[in-house]
This record gives C-alpha cells, sequence and structure tokens, in this order.
C-alpha cells in the first residue's frame, strides 16, 4: 500500500492509510490563497493533526510503499499508540 509523509515546515507527518491525498492537496492549496486557515487531516496512529497554512508555509509531500496496516483505519475515535485504554 502506499503512505504518504507531509512535512509542513518541518515538522514531519505520516498520513493515515485512508486520508485522501488529492483532497488534503486542494485544503493546503485553498489555504494557501488566504492570509492563514487551518489544515485538518489523520496521521498514523488515528490521531487527528490541525497545521495553520499561510502562504509562506513550506509543504512537501511524499509517498512510499509499505506493508498495510488493519490497526490505521484513520477512525480518530479509536486511536492506537497507547493513550486509548478502552474504558
Amino acid at each position: 500500500m502506499m503512505q504518504t509523509a507531509i512535512v509542513l515546515d518541518g515538522e514531519s507527518y505520516l498520513l493515515a492509510q485512508v486520508q485522501d491525498l488529492s483532497d488534503v492537496k486542494r485544503r493546503i492549496e485553498e489555504a494557501v490563497k488566504t492570509s492563514g486557515r487551518f489544515v485538518d487531516f489523520v496521521v498514523v496512529g488515528n490521531r487527528e493533526v490541525s497545521v495553520l497554512i499561510t502562504p509562506h508555509s513550506r509543504v512537501t509531500l511524499s509517498v512510499s510503499t509499505v506493508m498495510f496496516d488493519s490497526r490505521d483505519t484513520g477512525d480518530v475515535d479509536f486511536p492506537y499508540g497507547g493513550f486509548f485504554d478502552g474504558l
């Protein structure tokens, strides 16, 4: 499967497998046209991230092939990585 890494002003994020890359690109492009707007996306671990994108933001996207991870569903109500205890 394909995994996308996004670097925003030097901070790196791995997008969840279910994230629509075209949609993320479109929302970033729309935000750059303004004086600044938050763009939300889900990262590996099913965590939601909000990043303020401005016309001065530096954004790099890279795509690589990785093994499928069945836990990486994009469901922020059920994150994995140690902080959801099921209670």
